[in-house]
């Protein structure tokens, strides 16, 4: 593990493997150990970065308030801080949503993007058919917003989780170190609820997004996150959209062969044209 300042923040990262560059983004609450399922395998075939983002775990937290497109401008500083040219980038959830941010406004340091359910809720705002959707999906945040900031730390985190993330009853099951890293990086999660533009999504600038586009979602997610998910692969003009069968919103950690196999196929394609 290493370190640099990216945007005056102290940046934890490790690198492995050879070949095309390929950047993991964590989503909200974690770190780059949410990678540990597959890292080494795409380390056989890609030179893979991952990286605590601002804010969490061996990464810098900064006073203040901060926002996704600080993270965003962060994975665009550290791609050329790493003299890495273009990268596939890979995101997962709030990683997926810093993704699409910086293929906004840094396209050209993008080989391809692949994504997995950001939490671009506000792109449906104006779907009164999925007004429903909205409503359970704000009520859930708000319920983890108010037990976090009454400093029920614990009690937020499993409320993320089952009624979020991961379904009901996840929480015992986590793995330790896991739930440790839940429970660190709460503060940050709720830091970025304060974010004003943190669930939203310029639908038109990604219209202009050129490169190749993998954007997927699990089987078994809330609905919240499919409708999201249809939307931003409708305004990529070279989406491909996939479903995790049997998966929800973390299949890297649920069924990691299959999402290795589906980065590396997809990511070979994107380079091969």
């Amino acid at each position: 593990m290493a370190h640099l300042r990216i945007n005056g923040v102290q940046i934890a990262y490790e690198v492995a493997g050879e070949g095309e560059p390929l950047v993991l983004v964590h989503g909200s609450w974690g770190d780059r150990h949410n990678w540990d399922t597959v890292f080494d395998s795409l380390a056989r075939s890609f030179r893979v970065v991952r990286y605590d983002r601002r804010g969490h775990s061996e990464s810098e937290r900064p006073p203040g308030q901060g926002s996704f497109q600080e993270d965003a401008d962060d994975l665009a500083a550290l791609i050329e801080a790493l003299q890495l040219g273009t990268a596939h980038v890979v995101g997962n959830s709030g990683g997926a949503a810093i993704a699409l941010k910086a293929s906004v406004k840094r396209p050209d340091l993008f080989r391809s993007l692949i994504v997995h359910e950001p939490p671009s809720f506000r792109i449906l705002a104006n779907v009164p058919e999925l007004a429903p959707v909205l409503e359970v999906i704000g009520g859930r945040i708000r319920k983890v917003v108010e037990l976090l900031s009454a400093g029920c730390i614990e009690e937020g985190a499993q409320t993320f989780v089952e009624e979020i993330a991961f379904g009901p009853d996840a929480w015992p099951g986590l793995p330790e170190p896991l739930r440790r890293t839940f429970l660190f990086n709460a503060p940050t999660w709720l830091d970025e609820t304060r974010d004003p533009d943190g669930l939203d999504l310029d639908l038109g600038a990604l219209a202009r997004f050129d490169r190749p586009a993998l954007v997927t979602e699990g089987e078994t997610s809330p609905p919240f996150f499919p409708a999201v998910v249809r939307k931003v692969a409708a305004a990529l003009p070279r989406a491909t959209h996939a479903t995790f069968p049997g998966a929800g919103h973390v299949p890297h950690l649920s069924h990691p062969a299959e999402y290795v196999r589906r980065v590396e196929t997809f990511a070979r394609a994107a380079s091969s044209g």
